[in-house]
Order: structure tokens, then sequence, then C-alpha cells
């Protein structure tokens, strides 16, 4: 059985087998975890992403980690908000699963994910918490090591508040 950390970081710098990238549907880089990592990665994730030409959201690709200390990096687009009532749960829920499952059939046992959404697609960090740490402990039996990397203080505590409910609710 796994375990999961939340930490305060840099995702870049993450040494997990696999990383997770908030991506958007075009795979092209962009703001916030996504430029980051397309920037800390170098541009052959870019042209990797580019002969891959897209993902949908809710759904994971995978592509190499060039420069990253990471092994590989999941893809996955997240739901912009729009108030909660368009189905944005299950699109984000899907982003974990759909990663999740990748890195698990590639036989991954560290993997480390962004807060997927939370940032210009303006999805509640409480909701976006809950969602991605039910799923990671729906996944703990095959994964050495979760983490959920948060790069704000905010983000950090919203995170581990989080993490204690559901451990109080098992």
């Amino acid at each position: 059985m796994g375990r999961i950390i939340i930490k305060k970081g840099d995702i870049t710098r993450e040494d997990a087998e696999v990383i997770v990238n908030a991506a958007n549907t075009g795979l092209r880089g962009g703001g916030g975890v996504d430029g980051a990592i397309h920037r800390a990665a170098g541009p052959m994730v870019m042209e990797e992403c580019k002969k891959i030409g897209g993902c949908k959201t809710g759904e994971a690709v995978m592509t190499a980690a060039g420069n990253l200390k990471a092994n590989k990096i999941i893809h996955t687009p997240g739901p912009v908000w729009h108030g909660g009532e368009s189905g944005e749960a299950d699109l984000l829920r899907n982003c974990y699963k759909n990663s999740f499952e990748l890195a698990k059939k590639n036989s991954f046992k560290t993997i480390a994910f962004p807060a997927i959404s939370t940032g210009v697609y303006g999805y509640p960090v409480r909701e976006a918490a809950e969602i991605a740490v039910t799923e990671g402990v729906k996944y703990t039996r095959f994964f050495n090591e979760i983490r959920y990397v948060c790069f704000s203080d905010g983000d950090f505590e919203v995170y581990n508040s989080v993490m204690e409910k559901l451990k109080k609710k098992t």
C-alpha cells in the first residue's frame, strides 16, 4: 500500500518517475503549470506534443520528460470551471483516473500531480482537492508514492485539510 504525500513545491523539480501536467487540449504549453513544465522540460517535449496533436479534456497522454528529473510526463487537460453544473467534476475526476491508469499501465510506482484546473481554469481549490485526493486513495495499492505538489501556501493548506478529513472518515 503506497502513501500519499502533500507538499509545497515546484512540480518541475520533482524526482517522481512520472509527473502530471495540467495541460491544455492543444498540448501547446501555455501559462501556469503547463508553461512551467514545458519551459523546464525543453523543446523536445513540445515537439512530441505536436506529433500527438491534442488531447480531450479529462483524457491523458504521455511524453518523454526532456530535461526534467522525471522519466515521463502525463499531460491531462482539466476542465474550465463554469459553476459546477457542466460536468466539471466528472471531467476532473477523469483527469486523475486516466493519469493514474496510464502510469499504472506503464508500471510507474511514483507519480506527482499539480492542482489540476485550479489556476486560470478557475476550479475551486477545495472541490478540486477533494476529487484529487479521493481518486488518489483509490490508487494507493498500485503506487509506492502519490504526491500532490502545491505551488501556493493556500493550496497546500487546503489539500492538507482535505487529506485530514478523509483520514477521519476511514
